[in-house]
């Protein structure tokens, strides 16, 4: 296993930051990592990466223990946090070469063009970094992550700042390497998710909820499956609150509601019972599978 966590926690005060997890990560995977703010991502990367020692628990990377051999683990993970910590009075290559020469790296000058081209930085190589925007002092922290062709890149939020097409050419790269290398990624955005992810581990106060691949996930959740419904007029929220089988509900405007029911028949002879007892026209109704963005949100929701 390229990651292997176990029994792992970290408490601050009375808080379980991260609650006894365990999880283990293959050689060729790309894993997205979910959760709300406040869940125990970070936490837990900064754990694997050594940057935070663990209240308790066992974590090894490619074999090696990190309370035993931490500069080893550093040796063989490439982290990208979500800080981005960057020296902004340094060239771009200048920074490179400092990273290089902390790593030991062999043709270190190739491996830094290689790099450069890589992640897109060729035109701005010249500029100190704090010249840069936001999105590429992303892509030079991508670089420094990768430039000792490490076996595991641990990414913390890797296209914070990147507009759109950068954001493209981030996914295809970390595609690339993924097929190579294991890879921790955690992100908001579950676009990114589904395009390059094999597998999704969710956590939420501190524990994993869900961790298995996308297909699997939503083959789970079906169970909990989602209700459109357009009435002809405005209806009351309450009407709606005091189905039965409603566990949750969103409006979509114009009359809309999404909701979510782990009951979809039942909900939906509920739905035309009320209808029918509010004299409420329904133009139409019908049951849709849950997307990712919809189990995330209730298996987050429902754990506070």
């Amino acid at each position: 296993m390229s990651i292997s966590v176990k029994g792992l926690t970290k408490i601050y005060g009375s808080q379980r930051a991260v609650d006894n997890i365990e999880f283990e990560l293959k050689k060729g995977e790309i894993v997205g990592f979910l959760g709300p703010n406040g869940a125990g991502k970070s936490t837990t990367m900064k754990m694997i990466t050594g940057y935070l020692p663990a209240t308790s628990g066992d974590i090894r990377v490619c074999g090696l223990d990190i309370a035993e051999k931490p500069l080893e683990v550093k040796k063989v993970i490439g982290y990208l946090p979500e800080s981005n910590p960057l020296y902004y009075d340094m060239y771009v290559r200048e920074y490179l070469e400092f990273s290089a020469g902390i790593h030991q790296i062999k043709n270190a000058k190739a491996r830094i063009e290689e790099m450069i081209e890589l992640t897109g930085l060729t035109k701005e190589a010249h500029k100190k970094i704090g010249m840069l925007s936001k999105g590429y002092k992303q892509r030079v922290g991508l670089a420094q992550a990768m430039l000792h062709n490490p076996e595991v890149l641990i990414l913390d939020e890797p296209t914070t700042g990147l507009d759109p097409n950068q954001i493209v050419e981030i996914r295809e790269l970390i595609t690339r390497i993924g097929k190579e290398k294991t890879v921790l990624l955690s992100t908001h955005i579950m676009q990114e998710v589904q395009a390059m992810c094999s597998r999704v581990m969710i956590i939420n106060n501190g524990k994993i909820v869900a961790d298995d691949s996308i297909d699997k996930i939503q083959q789970a959740n079906t169970a909990q499956g989602v209700l459109i419904v357009q009435f002809e007029q405005a209806i009351d929220e309450q009407l709606l609150k005091q189905l039965a089988n409603v566990r949750s509900m969103q409006s979509m405007g114009n009359n809309k509601w999404k909701l979510f029911t782990q009951k979809p028949e039942e909900l939906r002879k509920e739905v035309m019972q009320m209808a029918l007892n509010h004299d409420i026209n329904i133009s139409s109704m019908q049951s849709e599978a849950q997307s990712l963005e919809d189990i995330f949100r209730n298996l987050t929701q429902s754990a506070n």
